[in-house]
């Protein structure tokens, strides 16, 4: 099987006989210059130059004679050159673009046993124009990748039968050829980025998932999160790893610290948040036990906030599911249904109900259940008119009774707001530490007011009652100095908005201890140590450097106190943009300022709250569950990776896939426009 990035990118060729391991790169090509299916001839540097051979055809058995006799073909890759070129032009061909060709045997003198992928010169008998068939194998990876499919998906009988369609002669790689150029991306593609994050000045907090396919594989995702330099956000996907059985803590741990020695990052982590499980909690706990011995920094692990919100939801929701379940039924027959859609749009118009736009959400997450209650709540009677106009088709099964009716009317009220707060945290651009509890706060206040009011039914109030427990758990696993760093630096919450049981003199001491011991002097070291004794000796300073460099110093002795001018200030309104207002500011608190990029990267939620609340979480989980074994590590730290900016590489090849799509918008990948064509004419 020859596969192979178009004519100038870099040719790789396998033979059948050899695994796509063995593949032969060319040496010392910039990547810069490289481009699928470029009209320019790449420039090797600091090639080296072929040993000079006789003038024998030892050259001419890697080209075939074209039948008008005017041109010699490359076998390798279809490059063509004119008769009259001396085979030392012919000699240089091959070493530069085809390394190792003296040692391919004889399977070079057969083309028919290749299918390579570079585009062939139209021929003048006729034929039918070549197509560079590994470009589309490019292509169809970086689909696999994009959409997070699993490498079975191009095994598909009716895929290949329907390039079949296009085209007889297309020659998809095989399963196992796929499977293997993922692994050297994946390979390639992590010292990109280890090297992307030795160059992170700042902390890193760490956000750890889990889920389990359908293989019963348990997996974990280690996402990697910080603020840099310029005050923007920054994660990244580090691995999705295997959790061994029993799958206990121990397991989790372990992993947990192999991967953050394959990135070298185990003396950077400030924080890492767990899914709230048991085991993921215990194997933090052993994590911050090896650090702290170790004596790397601080460390602190806290519980997921969104997982916390959603599990207090639904603690609400439970007396009312079978309610909920009605209005799906409903809701789902009107999907179906574009006649039964559009009578219920014009319905509501006449009841003055709302305006409602289909397809509705029935996901059985947050934004599905609530939608299903704010259909009753708001649309109740247009609800009622097309059950009894559709009765025959819909049966008697979906009509709520005035009680449901109420239920549903009075859970819908009481639980708005948790629907605008979890709408905030998924609209939240970086929803930090200090935000996300005072929304909590906000949530424990609401819940206390429900079981406190004489006006709540007893079913409600039975259900708040659970609802607190939880709420009050979460309070307690995430109190501590670190959190309550991290909200004080956050400038529109500080010591006014933290929730009551955060907010205490002794947490205020510890910070301005730690903010003192490790931001204050360390981060500017450079300019407290002055000089070197050998300068002095040497009277390399002079008198007014040592003036300049005794009121550097008195100017760090007073940086303890930007702390205090910090938390003087009132907060800046919600709506503030946290990450820009230190970018502006952070000129005024040079050094609060560097804390505040540690501890405001700091995540409140190990997943995306808009994941975990909305439908798009499905299709994650979809994803998630039907990738198999064999490609879900590869396929998903890719996706993630080149999501962030790092270029897709096979091994030290950049691979340009904006270049394949131009040509592709061009109609360049045909046999009608290649590059050996341009050079020839």
């Amino acid at each position: 099987m020859d596969w192979s990035v178009n004519s100038q990118y870099r040719s790789y060729k396998v033979d059948d006989h050899k695994s796509i391991m063995e593949v032969t790169l060319i040496p010392n090509i910039d990547p810069v210059n490289l481009g699928l299916g470029s009209s320019e001839k790449a420039n090797p540097i600091n090639s080296v130059k072929p040993r000079k051979k006789t003038m024998t055809s030892v050259y001419l058995k890697f080209f075939e004679t074209a039948a008008d006799g005017k041109t010699r073909r490359c076998k390798f890759c279809g490059q063509t050159y004119s008769i009259a070129t001396a085979t030392g032009n012919l000699g240089r061909h091959l070493a530069n673009r085809h390394p190792g060709y003296d040692k391919s045997g004889d399977a070079v003198n057969n083309p028919a046993t290749h299918h390579t992928a570079v585009v062939k010169k139209t021929q003048p008998q006729g034929k039918a124009n070549q197509i560079d068939y590994d470009n589309l194998n490019w292509l169809l990876i970086r689909w696999l990748v994009t959409a997070s499919l699993p490498l079975s998906t191009l095994e598909e009988k009716w895929l290949a039968n329907s390039f079949k369609f296009v085209n007889s002669s297309i020659q998809l790689w095989p399963s196992e050829n796929y499977r293997s150029v993922l692994f050297e991306v994946l390979g390639s593609m992590k010292e990109e980025v280890k090297a992307f994050l030795a160059q992170v000045s700042s902390k890193f907090s760490i956000t750890i998932d889990f889920w389990t396919s359908f293989e019963q594989i348990f997996y974990m995702s280690v996402t990697c999160q910080w603020i840099d330099e310029n005050w923007c956000f920054q994660k990244v996907l580090l691995d999705i790893c295997r959790i061994p059985s029993p799958y206990g803590s121990t397991e989790i741990y372990h992993s947990l610290i192999k991967v953050f020695k394959i990135y070298n990052i185990e003396n950077r982590i400030l924080s890492c948040t767990h899914d709230n499980s048991q085991s993921a909690m215990h194997a933090c706990h052993s994590l911050k036990e090896d650090l702290d011995a170790q004596k790397t920094g601080p460390f602190c692990y806290l519980p997921c906030a969104a997982r916390t919100l959603s599990l207090i939801i639904d603690d609400g929701l439970r007396s009312t599911k079978s309610i909920i379940s009605k209005i799906r039924e409903f809701v789902i027959e009107l999907n179906a249904s574009s006649e039964m859609a559009e009578d219920f749009i014009q319905m509501s118009t006449v009841y003055q109900e709302g305006s409602w736009k289909f397809p509705l959400d029935i996901s059985t997450r947050w934004s599905g259940n609530y939608q299903m209650l704010d259909i009753v709540r708001k649309g109740g009677k247009s609800m009622d008119a097309a059950i009894r106009k559709y009765e025959e088709t819909l049966g008697s099964r979906m009509v709520l009774n005035s009680t449901e009716k109420s239920v549903a009317s009075v859970l819908h009220q009481y639980l708005e707001p948790f629907y605008k707060t979890t709408n905030n945290l998924c609209t939240s651009k970086v929803p930090t530490v200090g935000l996300v509890l005072f929304f909590m706060d906000h949530i424990s206040e609401t819940i206390a007011n429900c079981r406190e009011s004489r006006h709540s039914p007893d079913w409600l109030k039975s259900a708040a009652e659970e609802m607190a427990i939880k709420a009050r758990s979460y309070i307690n696993q995430v109190c501590n100095i670190f959190t309550y760093m991290a909200a004080i630096l956050d400038p529109r919450i500080k010591g006014e908005l933290i929730p009551e049981g955060l907010n205490s003199d002794s947490f205020l001491e510890e910070a301005r201890t730690h903010f003192t011991r490790n931001y204050s002097t360390s981060h500017f070291s450079s300019m407290s140590a002055g000089y070197s004794a050998q300068e002095v000796e040497d009277g390399a300073v002079s008198f007014a450097e040592e003036i300049a460099r005794k009121k550097r110093r008195a100017s760090m002795s007073s940086g303890t106190d930007e702390l205090s001018q910090y938390l003087l200030e009132a907060p800046a309104p919600i709506p503030t943009d946290v990450l820009e207002w230190w970018k502006v500011n952070s000129t005024r608190y040079p050094r609060l300022s560097v804390m505040a990029r540690d501890f405001l990267a700091m995540q409140a939620t190990s997943v995306v709250p808009e994941e975990l609340f909305c439908g798009r979480g499905d299709e994650i989980n979809k994803q998630r569950f039907c990738m198999s074994h064999d490609s879900t590590q590869s396929i998903l730290c890719i996706k993630s990776w080149i999501q962030v900016g790092i270029k897709f590489k096979f091994r030290s090849t950049e691979i340009d896939y904006e270049r394949l799509m131009d040509m592709v918008a061009a109609g360049a990948i045909d046999g009608s426009n290649t590059a050996s064509d341009k050079k020839q004419k």
